[in-house]
């Protein structure tokens, strides 16, 4: 299978009912595999969203992310959840697509930048939206927010996946922080 463009919507699985999916999907069963896709693609878009920025462009990388686990199943050994699994494979697929896109993400912002960006954050405006103000942040410090204060990475997770050391990542979080507060103070 390499185009799994399923409908998206919600679905309840029995407790054991998702393992069943998971084991079966790997073996080759489309229904099962779109059942796993349905129960999980509602978090990886969010996910995606929340990393790119763009809902557009999201929609397009969740259908990457489901191709490369359709791929990748097979060899998914059960060490961890699935769902750790799938969400290690969602932020690799978000960062190829990012470097392949050419968007990069400042390591180190200086001043004026920071100044842009607490700008851009207030053009939220009197939205005390948190996914707005989310997106307004500069790239580097969206995607450590993200991956730190959303999906519980560590620093030093963080550092590997983004080529950056675990005080740069700890940077970016603080100035992700004080403008999502000015951001939301507003």
């Amino acid at each position: 299978m390499t185009d799994p463009t399923f409908e998206t919507h919600h679905l309840t699985l029995t407790p054991g009912q998702g393992r069943d999916d998971v084991a079966a999907a790997a073996s080759g069963d489309r229904r099962a595999f779109e059942r796993v896709y349905r129960a999980h693609s509602d978090r990886v878009f969010a996910l995606c969203v929340r990393m790119l920025g763009d809902r557009g462009l999201a929609e397009e990388v969740v259908q990457d992310v489901f191709v490369r686990v359709w791929q990748k199943l097979p060899g998914f050994r059960g060490e961890s959840a699935f769902s750790t699994w799938l969400h290690r494979v969602a932020v690799n697929v978000i960062l190829s697509r990012r470097k392949a896109s050419g968007i990069h993400q400042a390591r180190h912002a200086d001043d004026d930048a920071l100044d842009d960006a607490a700008g851009r954050a207030e053009s939220v405006g009197d939205r005390l939206d948190l996914e707005g103000a989310i997106a307004g942040l500069p790239k580097g410090a969206r995607m450590v927010f993200v991956l730190h204060d959303v999906q519980g990475y560590t620093h030093e997770e963080i550092g590997e996946q983004l080529g950056i050391t675990p005080g740069g990542s700890k940077a970016q979080l603080h100035r992700a922080r004080m403008l999502l507060r000015t951001a939301l103070t507003r």
